[in-house]
């Protein structure tokens, strides 16, 4: 049986890797040509939009994965049944279950090392990446988050304009309020340095709105207490599907702390953990698949297939999230029904072809 295993594991694992290979080349050029219109802009030369693609290819790897794995698999247990090699190997008494655990096993190592890519290399590439590529855009003067971002922190609110290297931000406005809504202070610094878990402003012009008028004063430099951190300005500047599990979770329970909605986060934390399992039920549909009609075709006709499962399942998981998220449907539903669905459309392919 580990002979079996090893040769029906072989082709799945090498026609996966060819066809995230032919996959990842095909993604990234297309988003390289389209990149190739900021070319020219500060300093952002031809070699730094291959720097970007090259940086942003660990996080397309893991999102294309899953449907990698169904065509390849098609493609590779299609080749096994063209030569009728499954025939010989059912005759002898092997189950179409049996045949679809070898191919499974043998994939556990690619999708361990999926996860590996997802959680470990795609976050620090992907960030590494926009801000390389906003740096140059922006002609190296900072990390420019266009119009700056908005972080909430109890009744403080913060806008952000710049991101630099090293724990330090430009252009701070800081709005903070009272229990009534109504604003109490607001400050504009040039600059903000995070050091040993203290923040500390510099450039600071402050108005102080009381009973009696408005108090304006400027500060060369002070001290700033809030729990808002410099790697959450990370998790706003980054593609949501790049973030770790960790970071989905700590920003998660920020957003909780401060009573704001955490419904896409939610999501694509669990579109993350079952990642994996959809991995798994992608090489699994394909036997039943090749056991049936798929099995006497030619190997575009397989490559076709396998797309239109893939688009299926991509579609339905898109519809899923936009639905959870707008009807506050449970986040483990929302991700987990799509890959339920293809589970039990597996099966049911399994009763037919026995």
């Amino acid at each position: 049986m580990k002979i079996l295993d090893r040769h029906i594991g072989f082709h799945v694992v090498r026609d996966s890797l060819l066809t995230l290979l032919t996959l990842l080349v095909v993604f990234s050029l297309v988003e390289f040509l389209e990149d190739l219109g900021e070319v020219g802009k500060g300093s952002y030369t031809t070699a730094a939009a291959v720097e970007y693609m090259l940086l942003t290819t660990p996080n397309r790897a893991f999102i294309l994965f899953p449907v990698a794995a169904v065509i390849g698999s098609l493609i590779g247990l299609g080749s096994l049944a063209s030569h009728r090699e499954l025939v010989v190997i059912r005759a002898t008494g092997v189950s179409s279950l049996r045949i679809a655990g070898a191919a499974i096993k043998a994939a556990a190592l690619l999708v361990v090392v999926s996860v590996l890519v997802g959680e470990v290399v795609s976050p620090y590439a992907e960030r590494l990446a926009q801000q390389r590529r906003a740096a140059a855009l922006s002609d190296n003067r900072a990390l420019n988050t266009g119009n700056g971002f908005w972080i909430r922190d109890g009744n403080t609110f913060i806008n952000v304009g710049q991101v630099l290297p090293g724990n330090r931000m430009n252009e701070l406005y800081i709005y903070e309020f009272d229990d009534e809504h109504r604003l109490r202070v607001a400050t504009y610094a040039d600059r903000g340095i995070y050091e040993d878990d203290n923040w500390t402003l510099e450039g600071i012009r402050q108005s102080v709105i009381g009973k009696d008028g408005v108090v304006a004063r400027d500060v060369v430099e002070a001290g700033w207490r809030s729990r808002f951190k410099p790697e959450l300005a990370d998790v706003v500047s980054v593609r949501l599907a790049s973030l770790s599990i960790p970071e989905l979770m700590r920003y998660i329970d920020y957003l909780q702390s401060n009573g704001l909605s955490t419904a896409r986060y939610e999501l694509a934390l669990w579109n993350k953990i079952v990642h994996p399992v959809t991995t798994m039920v992608m090489i699994f549909i394909a036997l039943p698949l090749v056991l049936g009609r798929l099995g006497s075709v030619g190997i575009g006709q397989r490559i076709v297939a396998g797309v239109a499962i893939a688009a299926s399942f991509l579609v339905l998981q898109v519809l899923a999230g936009h639905v959870g998220v707008t009807f506050g449907v449970n986040a483990i539903v929302s991700a987990c029904g799509p890959t339920i669905v293809f589970f039990a459309l597996a099966l049911w392919l399994f009763r037919r072809v026995g």
